[in-house]
């Protein structure tokens, strides 16, 4: 009894406001304490790995100037995962750690696309721009290359989004097959074959005929495509439509030859050793008037360690496409060129009015939106026929992997970009409301109509009708040279280009 009352005698009165604000100050100390060992223990190296499974983390880490370099430093995972204080790191903390709270009890980490995980659109999501600078604060250290110099100054005044992961993706992980610099050997080591051809394949008939590349053991498919007529673009009904593919109009095609396939890593790489650029200046690559004057060397692995063989040749730009058609032209004696939008899109549709060639709505294959994410749809039609973000992991797929639609044409959706001869304007079909034949599209543009989608895209984005262009300033951000490479795109990974083959009107 003398116990409870000296219990009440301490909470009542003046004595109760004392000992509550002390009871409280206590248990935050107690909660404040407790936290900040929970967050220090749970930014060790050690759980971190604990959790995150993926099989190239740790290894990759400790072969990257992170981890092996000169002073012996040591970078941490939270420090380059995490941004500073101050800038928002318990919030950060708290949404990826709730996030791989899931995916480590309740999915299966051999599900995991761990290939695109390490791509530049993914590592932005997870590493900080300024939790670079807390550590790098001098740009401009006296070591640093002049292409250095001129990269870092394009990232302190480029109007566009550019992070330090632009050039420096790989220097937390170490990748062997990443480098940013010129690569001399680019072109070397392509596909041989014993049998060279002396002529091209002789055309006399309009019908599928292979080519042979006079001078190489290179040889590829090409498709004729039959003269027609098709209704272009897509209605406002059509799921995922835009606005760039209205109206729809009557569009008549001539007759005219298609690769099969798009330009393989084979067929670019002998077109580079026959012509490129070696040791010139980026400037001067239209100085020789008596030859076609080719690419200089990419930077870095234009083929991003995928393989060539083939594979579409990527990462070339529409001038370097045109002028591959220019250099094929010259060694067969046809006129190779880069297909009109209106013949890619017939020539994609392969005679359907659907948004694919094949059946499936855009709605049941699109993976945006919560409910699409967590319980998918059946797919496995539009998987046979196209290499897209479902499940392309990421890279591009070899001709093997597709079905063909009714022309025969592989990989026309999906896969990569693929270039065409027109200037993109988001009106040009207002011209041919009443119809057109043959359309070259806008006679002048700053860029070039691409179409089909890629590997990155969603199912929305590789309709037959669905159009896209050029990014000429976004996809050369990282380039470090003055002036940019006309050749080489620095920042797109997934765009490529199939040839066309006019008709001599001399063949039937």
């Amino acid at each position: 009894m003398k116990i409870w009352n000296s219990v009440r005698s301490l909470f009542s009165g003046k004595r109760a406001f004392v000992v509550v604000i002390s009871i409280g100050l206590i248990i935050g100390m107690v909660f404040m304490f407790a936290g900040s060992k929970a967050v220090h223990y749970t930014s060790t190296d050690e759980y971190c790995f604990s959790c995150h499974v993926h099989p190239h983390a740790e290894q990759s880490w400790k072969l990257s100037p992170h981890y092996d370099n000169k002073s012996g430093v040591i970078v941490h995972c939270v420090e380059c995962h995490l941004p500073p204080e101050g800038h928002g790191m318990l919030y950060a903390k708290a949404k990826h750690g709730a996030k791989d709270v899931y995916g480590y009890l309740f999915k299966d980490s051999a599900d995991y696309k761990w290939a695109a995980k390490r791509k530049l659109e993914m590592a932005k999501k997870y590493t900080y721009v300024e939790s670079c600078v807390r550590c790098h604060k001098n740009l401009f250290p006296k070591t640093l290359t002049v292409a250095g110099e001129n990269a870092h100054l394009n990232y302190l005044t480029s109007k566009e989004d550019v992070s330090c992961l632009n050039c420096h993706l790989n220097v937390g992980h170490f990748d062997p097959n990443a480098k940013h610099e010129h690569d001399a050997n680019f072109g070397v080591n392509i596909t041989q074959n014993t049998q060279i051809y002396a002529e091209a394949t002789p055309v006399t008939s309009f019908a599928n005929f292979t080519e042979k590349v006079p001078g190489t053991g290179l040889t590829f498919d090409m498709v004729a495509i039959p003269a027609g007529q098709f209704i272009m673009g897509s209605s406002k009904k059509e799921p995922f439509h835009k606005p760039d593919e209205s109206p729809m109009h009557p569009v008549k095609v001539s007759r005219f030859f298609m690769a099969k396939i798009e330009v393989s890593w084979d067929e670019y790489l002998e077109f580079f050793k026959a012509t490129s650029s070696q040791g010139r200046k980026e400037a001067e690559v239209n100085k020789d008037v008596d030859a076609i004057s080719g690419p200089t060397p990419p930077w870095g692995a234009p083929d991003q360690g995928w393989g060539k063989g083939s594979r579409p040749a990527i990462t070339m730009t529409w001038k370097a496409a045109n002028t591959y058609c220019q250099w094929l032209s010259k060694v067969t004696g046809k006129k190779y060129r880069l297909p009109t939008e209106a013949e890619w899109e017939y020539a994609a549709r392969g005679g359907t009015k659907t948004p694919y060639f094949f059946a499936g709505s855009p709605k049941d294959y699109t993976s945006e939106g919560f409910f699409k994410k967590i319980f998918g749809a059946d797919t496995t039609t539009i998987n046979s026929y196209v290499a897209y973000k479902a499940n392309s992991m990421s890279q591009t797929v070899e001709p093997a992997s597709v079905k063909a639609n009714a022309f025969g044409l592989k990989n026309m959706l999906g896969n990569v970009y693929e270039f065409c001869s027109d200037y993109y304007s988001p009106t040009a079909y207002a011209a041919y409301k009443k119809g057109a034949v043959n359309p070259k599209g806008p006679k002048r543009g700053k860029e070039h109509v691409i179409r089909g989608g890629s590997f990155k895209s969603d199912a929305r984005d590789v309709r037959s009708a669905a159009r896209d262009f050029t990014k000429t300033t976004e996809w050369l951000v990282t380039d470090p040279q003055m002036p940019k490479s006309v050749w080489w795109y620095s920042d797109c990974v997934d765009i490529g280009f199939r040839v066309v083959c006019e008709v001599d009107e001399n063949v039937k």
